[in-house]
């Protein structure tokens, strides 16, 4: 005697909404993080391909770099802020527990105290950012990527 299949767990529980077929939509913070993470890069490296990090003043070759934020990305105000997001070696961007002392002495020098002061009410804000406003910026960077990635000779995978 053949015994029937058990039924899953999805046929016992049948929902009214319909799984979409293929992959979920992209989530527009994780593309635009990639994308203006892709433009800070760019626009703190030299010339001969390399970057002083903000933190420490070492010299790196652009492939050791990363977009290193002043206040951190959960302060959403200042997340995608140019001002707020300067080229960081790898060390100092994941490892350094103190690496925003230096961050901060070499960004008073880079931006001056006025930037620096905007950028701290900014990051005492709240801010919720709508999908069109995500898009927008995507688009934006996107387009500053191509543009810089042309002009420095630097191909960067977004």
């Amino acid at each position: 005697m053949r015994r029937k299949p058990k039924k899953k767990e999805a046929d016992l529980f049948p929902t009214t909404a319909k799984k979409s077929a293929g992959r979920k939509p992209a989530d527009p913070t994780k593309k635009l993080d990639k994308v203006f993470s892709a433009y800070i890069r760019l626009r703190d490296v030299m010339p001969n391909g390399c970057f002083r990090c903000i933190s420490c003043g070492q010299i790196k070759r652009f492939e050791q770099g990363d977009c290193g934020h002043y206040h951190s990305r959960t302060h959403m105000a200042t997340r995608w802020e140019p001002d707020n997001c300067h080229m960081e070696c790898r060390a100092c961007n994941r490892a350094s527990s103190d690496h925003l002392i230096g961050y901060r002495r070499n960004l008073v020098e880079k931006i001056g105290l006025d930037r620096i002061n905007r950028l701290e009410m900014m990051a005492r804000s709240q801010k919720h950012w709508l999908d069109f406003e995500l898009q927008e910026k995507i688009d934006y960077f996107t387009n500053e990527v191509k543009r810089l990635s042309a002009e420095k000779g630097i191909t960067v995978k977004i």
